[in-house]
């Protein structure tokens, strides 16, 4: 083994959460020797390729499904993303984060009196949020609150903010995360390494090191994190942790229409359903169209559009009657149930833009069959993990780690909103266990302060969880 393949740490995965990860521990710690490993010839080529997401800065005011205290701890983290972007050479930051316009919808007598008890809940969070009556709607988004120029027929009432930084090029982002750590690479005394076209194959550890093979050859260090998606969680299982989860693969697609909508325009979430509701997106990168979606359907395979990891989806999903058991308590839900039908007919050609018509026109009523098409090639998978031990599906972030070391991400949503956050976890972890030094002034400088000061109380650094198995969610 020689010298230039042997580093402190070594990142699995350039998607945004790797690419975030190795830019903190370059800018903001004392590690010298950094290597990224990524299978594919460039940064983001999978869930933060942006076709394959939302394209949206999840900060918890339009989410109707997080808490308080969620959106509290999702918004540092969604901030970190701003406060890094808006600091860039303006062309830069243009093509990564993009103000517009965002709304949660309600309609109906129902959801309308949850916005505006949410409101009073969330506004003090979200200084910027506003109670949207429907002439306010109309100003921002015409095609929600009016149908030929006359009121939609429901109440309608939303709350957001007409014009913010709401949306993000993942792919973009990493790129701007990678040619960071290129740069500092070219003009420190660090040795930042960035693989690409290297496939790992297997991960040991042997004595105080891991030792990795991949495609290249052999690559050797101190601490690892692997940044992979689903993929993480079968490298775990391959060296005996996270052997209590199974993985449930939940793909997601998504429609095209004429632009419809000039920002983001979300839904009131099913409390009984454990996945997104649909919502309409202006396009950062079809230019002139909107993004409706995602549907969710459970495909197995660990990565959409690459059939190989059909067999990989087998191992992973450890099959057995705990596993049987939270697949029928979700499917005996009726909501649950029938939205799992009516996904999966969204996937049948011809039918499912009649169907999806349906759907969409809660948030535009006068959309027709004839304004969408299936977005082909759009939507990635996100690994839904199913806890054996606990029988339930696990939302929210994942990390597996045995504390010696090596770290597995797991990142369903907020998915790469919490990139810098994830990042900042791994970082401190990281530190304490090589006895790394962090510059705490230059981070809290670059992440937490900017567009948006996230130095408040109530909004301590986090802390890694401890243990032989750790689970951040």
């Amino acid at each position: 083994m020689t010298p230039s393949t042997h580093y402190d740490v070594l990142i699995v995965g350039a998607g945004v959460t790797g690419t975030a990860l190795l830019y903190e521990l370059a800018k903001f710690t004392d590690l010298n020797r950094l290597c990224l490993v990524e299978k594919y010839d460039s940064v983001a080529k999978v869930n933060s390729h942006a076709h394959s997401n939302s394209q949206t800065i999840h900060c918890g005011d339009i989410e109707t499904n997080y808490t308080l205290e969620k959106a509290r701890s999702v918004k540092r983290t969604a901030f970190m993303v701003v406060n890094y972007a808006t600091k860039l050479p303006e062309p830069e930051r243009d093509q990564i984060v993009f103000k517009m316009p965002k709304m949660v919808l309600g309609v109906g007598e129902r959801e309308c009196a949850g916005i505006r008890k949410r409101y009073e809940s969330f506004k003090g969070l979200f200084p910027r949020m506003q109670l949207l009556e429907r002439e306010q709607i109309a100003e921002i988004e015409p095609n929600v609150a009016l149908v030929d120029g006359k009121w939609r027929d429901e109440e309608i009432v939303a709350t957001g903010t007409p014009d913010d930084y709401c949306a993000v090029d993942f792919q973009a982002l990493a790129q701007s995360f990678s040619d960071a750590c290129v740069q500092m690479d070219r003009t420190t005394s660090k040795q930042i390494s960035q693989l690409f076209s290297t496939k790992v194959d297997w991960i040991r550890k042997e004595g105080d090191l891991y030792r990795l093979s991949t495609n290249r050859g052999l690559l050797q260090a101190r601490a690892v994190v692997v940044c992979a998606g689903g993929h993480s969680l079968l490298m775990a299982q391959e060296m005996g942790l996270g052997l209590n989860y199974s993985c449930l693969p939940v793909a997601g697609s998504f429609y095209f229409a004429p632009e419809a909508l000039n920002g983001k325009v979300y839904t009131v979430q099913n409390p009984n359903l454990p996945f997104a509701a649909v919502h309409g997106d202006h396009d950062v990168k079809e230019r002139g169209k909107t993004r409706f979606g995602p549907t969710a359907l459970m495909l197995p395979m660990l990565e959409r559009y690459d059939r190989t990891s059909i067999a990989e989806f087998f191992k992973v999903l450890r099959f057995d009657r705990r596993v049987a058991a939270v697949l029928w308590d979700q499917i005996r839900v009726p909501d649950i149930r029938n939205y799992i039908l009516r996904n999966f007919l969204y996937e049948v050609p011809r039918l499912n833009r009649h169907l999806f018509a349906k759907e969409i026109r809660k948030i535009v009523p006068s959309i027709s069959v004839e304004d969408i098409s299936y977005a082909e090639g759009f939507g990635g998978i996100r690994p839904q993990l199913i806890d054996k031990e606990a029988k339930k599906l696990r939302m929210g972030e994942a990390k597996i780690t045995d504390g010696s070391g090596i770290i597995f991400n797991m990142t369903p949503s907020p998915g790469g909103t919490s990139c810098l956050g994830s990042g900042e976890t791994d970082m401190r972890s990281i530190a304490r266990y090589l006895g790394a030094r962090i510059d705490e002034h230059a981070f809290e400088r670059e992440m937490l302060m900017g567009h948006e000061d996230t130095r408040t109380p109530g909004m301590d650094t986090p802390e890694t969880d401890r243990g032989p198995l750790a689970t951040a969610v």
